[in-house]
């Protein structure tokens, strides 16, 4: 075997380093691409545009040098070593029946080396995946790679957004084409009306997980096609449908041609719920079973998140586009089903022609499981999804809740976390993160607050580097440029405000009374800093409108060096952010903020949260960790209750935030701010960690579907058959069923009620007789099974059910109900027949 010389063999392991995107936010190697290219690292941490963007002569130069190719060569010993090694999740469940997970979303954030994310929802995707790869449990991400990504934001002299869209070229950003075994490109290919459309793979990797991203730029594909996945979130219905087409179906086909075979389908977002067609149909060409039971097989390895805290937010396409983009697919894949029964998985109404396709409505159809991304949010999914379910309480309503964590490896500083990995170790967020809170508290008043003063240090530098480059290019004379670049002071509260301008977020509500807010930053004895940063959507004007005025406001020569308005809004300036900003500011209605993580981000480092009670806040909040608007209630768009929330926000600065932050001790350190500081940093950052939501998904919902999975599809989905079978009876014979007589026998202690129930020709171990009452003084709602007595004399399968409750509230709470039961299929996400005593 030929021997490599040593510089090939160092610039193929700089090649290995520089494709795993785990150097994101393991930044082991950030010495290495500075010597190589330090101005193009910093301005890009994109180590692969780095490697190619390099001259040969300063490649071969530092392979020479026996130190660089030492250092190279640990870092790539220790990567080796990682990838394969055990993590949490095989130590945790070493005979698990969970192999695979396919991770399915529209957007990842994983660093701005790869820009193919918009905002919030790519930021979960991105870290869940992170997260996966920290802990060893087996994710594999699906997604688009956009020519183009979403746009990138600048602002013109009179401070109107403008949008820009710089081209993704694959060379540049570090993905590998995907090959198959005879080292061939592989493609998916696809049947569209008169056309066939080739789609490229591509493979990311993250550390343990992997990443692949589908391409629709081929040369083979007509022009039009090839702009499919050109922008992220861009066109219109039609090339949107195309997207979440190439994103579910394409998806699915991409795993089977890659010869993985996982056990759970998760859905982020409806957008990929075609999956569930694409997942069914290979199970109907693998086992000759019909659609319905194929699904029923399936469904059973699918999660849903849902991330939208409207229905208006839901993907819903019309029918007759639907049915000319997928007759194809109907035809061909899907034998003995029509375009309408498909229609009617994405209706509220399946028979109703006329009803729009909702992706969301079919992802519910097509899962084992819908969780919501925190524990308002699933109060307000439960809401939305309720005319899925009719006449179910609201209660029973199947969705569950996985609150959205972040990865805090990514956000934290070098300066948290140099003192998170003295307090707890350097793989304090590999494990189930135990005992870190009392370690975080344990750490004195001074090492914190001095985590606090270099991280704003740090944000000043950031701060004026790009408000100095902003003003320039902006066009701005010399003299505001040399202001620009002096703007801020380290020692000064600063507040953060970064998401994007929409109205429901109110990134507005600051501005309310624009001369008391001046008042507060200007204040000679305790001056206040603030940065503020966002996009909005290119279509939306009235977004567009407040980045105008943030822009405006700013300018006011009364404000300079106290406020600045940041452009584009990315995952590096969110980093420079988060990391050292002392509050994050936060404002939305209620309860439009699904969950919200961007303040999540600051707690690792050390900063304090001010946020409307709504999200992930209203499940964090406690007044010793932070600040809270609203009164934990909905008022919609109300402009009164803004203006109560505008001077409650502005009382709360004045007298409680800036006080407490310039309230000293004779060490110069503000102790009770520190106090606040040190229990946020230690109750919340474990908790709102991508670390603790991923262990969450895997031991609630992933390993339950896996087993569900296995259970259903095993024996040629024998189960899934019987759960067909059981079903169709149940709609054969429901209408029948009726309630008879009701007694009520009443003690001081307790109500004993019977109720008859006459069944048809339904067996009786397929349905559940219940006594359901509402909750009362904030109490459980109450479910209590009743026992089958004897059959009744003279009727045919009628019986008397009876159950004993206490008599601590009236019977009259109480109302007997008939559920489907048995079958081994979940109610009533898959049978949501209910019959009420009338």
């Amino acid at each position: 075997m030929m021997t490599l010389p040593l510089e090939i063999e160092v610039i193929r392991q700089l090649r290995e380093l520089a494709l795993d995107l785990r150097l994101a936010w393991d930044h082991s190697t950030d010495d290495i691409w500075r010597r190589l290219d330090g101005e193009m690292w910093e301005l890009t941490r994109n180590a692969w545009l780095v490697l190619h963007s390099a001259s040969q002569s300063k490649l071969w130069e530092l392979a020479a040098e026996a130190d660089f190719r030492r250092r190279v060569g640990e870092v790539v010993v220790a990567r080796r070593e990682f990838v394969r090694s055990a993590g949490w999740f095989q130590r945790a469940h070493p005979d698990s029946p969970l192999t695979c997970a396919a991770y399915f979303s529209m957007e990842f954030a994983l660093g701005e080396a790869l820009p193919i994310y918009s905002g919030g929802l790519g930021n979960v995707s991105g870290d869940l995946l992170k997260a996966a790869s920290d802990l060893g449990i087996p994710v594999v991400g699906i997604g688009l790679l956009y020519q183009q990504g979403y746009f990138r934001q600048s602002i013109d002299a009179d401070g109107n957004q403008e949008e820009l869209y710089p081209f993704n070229a694959p060379d540049q950003i570090p993905i590998s084409p995907v090959r198959d075994s005879q080292g061939q490109l592989v493609r998916v290919e696809f049947s569209l009306p008169g056309y066939k459309l080739w789609v490229r793979a591509w493979e990311a990797q993250v550390g343990r997980t992997k990443l692949y991203l589908l391409d629709t730029n081929d040369p083979a594909n007509p022009p039009f096609f090839r702009g499919i996945a050109g922008e992220l979130y861009g066109g219109g219905p039609e090339l949107r449908l195309m997207q979440e087409l190439i994103l579910g179906v394409g998806g699915w086909r991409l795993i089977r041609r890659l010869g993985l075979n996982p056990e759970v389908c998760h859905l982020n977002e409806g957008h990929a719920a075609f999956a569930v067609l694409e997942r069914a149909a290979c199970f109907m060409e693998d086992t000759g079973q019909p659609f319905e039971v194929a699904l029923a097989a399936t469904r059973a390895g699918n999660i849903f998140t849902t991330h939208t805290p409207v229905a208006a937010g839901f993907d819903c396409f019309e029918p007759a586009l639907i049915g000319r983009f997928m007759q194809l697919f109907v035809s061909r894949r899907l034998p003995g089903m029509t375009m309408d029964q498909v229609l009617g998985l994405g209706r509220k109404d399946p028979a109703n022609p006329r009803e729009p396709f909702n992706m969301a409505y079919l992802a519910v159809r097509g899962s084992g499981a819908i969780n919501a991304v925190s524990r308002l949010h699933g109060a307000v999914s439960r809401a939305m999804f309720r005319d899925l379910f009719p006449r179910w309480p609201l209660a029973d309503m199947p969705v569950g809740h996985v609150t959205n964590g972040v990865h805090t490896p990514t956000w934290d500083s070098i300066h948290a976390d140099r003192l998170w990995t003295e307090a707890c170790g350097p793989l304090r967020w590999t494990g189930t993160l135990e005992g870190l809170a009392d370690k975080i508290r344990a750490i004195p008043d001074d090492r914190l607050w001095a985590l606090r003063t270099n991280s704003r240090a740090e944000l000043m530098t950031a701060v004026r580097t790009r408000y100095e480059r902003q003003v320039a290019a902006a066009g701005e004379p010399a003299h505001a440029i040399e202001q620009a670049g002096n703007v801020f002071d380290p020692n000064t509260l600063t507040i953060g405000f970064a998401r994007r301008f929409a109205s429901y977020k109110r990134p507005n509500l600051l501005l309310h009374d624009p001369d008391r807010l001046v008042r507060i930053l200007v204040n000679p004895r305790f001056p206040v800093q603030l940065v503020i940063a966002g996009k909005a959507h290119p279509a939306d004007q009235a977004g567009k409108a407040m980045v105008r005025q943030w822009a405006q406001f700013v300018k006011r020569p009364e404000v300079h060096g106290h406020a600045v308005f940041l452009a584009d809004y990315d995952l590096l300036l969110a980093e420079e952010l988060v990391q050292g900003v002392d509050l994050w500011l936060n404002t939305p209605r209620r309860p439009w903020e699904a969950c919200g993580t961007s303040g999540m981000k600051v707690l690792v480092n050390g900063g304090l949260n001010l946020s409307e009670r709504d999200g992930w806040w209203a499940e964090a909040y406690a007044p010793d960790v932070g600040w809270s608007l609203g009164d934990g209630r909905e008022h919609g768009d109300d402009p009164d209750w803004d203006r109560t929330e505008a001077d409650a926000l502005y009382r709360l600065l004045e007298s409680e935030v800036i006080p407490k932050f310039y309230d000293r001790d004779d060490r110069g350190i503000p102790t009770a701010w520190i106090a606040m500081m040190r229990e946020s940093m230690a109750r919340l950052t474990p908790q709102f960690s991508s670390n603790r939501a991923v262990r969450e998904y895997t031991e609630a919902y992933y390993l339950p579907a896996a087993t569900s999975w296995r259970a259903r599809t095993s024996n040629r989905a024998a189960v899934a058959a019987e759960i067909v079978k059981w079903r169709e009876h149940l709609a054969r014979h429901w209408d029948a069923i009726h309630f008879g007589d009701i007694g009520v026998e009443s003690s001081s202690e307790s109500h004993a009620v019977s109720v008859q129930v006459y069944l048809d020709d339904i067996d009786p171990s397929a349905i559940s007789v219940e006594l359901y009452a509402d909750s009362f003084n904030d109490g459980p709602l109450v479910r209590i099974t009743m026992t089958r007595g004897a059959e009744l004399i003279g009727a045919v399968n009628g019986f008397v059910y009876t159950a004993r409750v206490p008599a601590d509230r009236p019977v009259s709470d109480y109302t007997a109900r008939i559920v489907p039961a048995g079958g081994n299929a979940t109610v009533p996400l898959e049978a949501s027949n209910i019959l009420w005593q009338r």
